[in-house]
């Protein structure tokens, strides 16, 4: 059984919480499977806003996906809830990619 099995299985089985959902966008984005990557970084985010490496991570997924617009909005936001946290590692490699997508559109 795969890593998005197991966390499927455990979705399935009610369990729905902003790390697993987290850790399931991941596992898609790394199966090359963003959109469904996108989804579940989403729900991550829905249950816990202020979820920096979610931000980060979502952004990435709607990138991968070609949206590139989406992609812009999400390291926005990304940026300004990192900075709120003083999770400035996070802020700043979110500005890198919110500036590499602008530079190339």
């Amino acid at each position: 059984m795969s890593i998005i099995d197991n966390f499927e299985k455990m979705l399935a089985d009610g369990q729905d919480n902003a790390m697993l959902r987290y850790g399931l966008g991941q596992a898609y984005l790394n199966d090359g499977q963003p959109e469904k990557a996108a989804k579940h970084l989403r729900a991550a985010l829905d249950h816990d806003g202020r979820y920096s490496a979610a931000w980060k991570l979502y952004g990435k997924a709607l990138a991968e996906k070609g949206d590139t617009a989406a992609a812009i909005e999400a390291y926005g936001e990304g940026i300004r809830v990192a900075q709120e946290k003083g999770d400035i590692q996070a802020a700043k490699e979110m500005g890198v990619f919110k500036k590499r997508l602008e530079k190339n559109r």
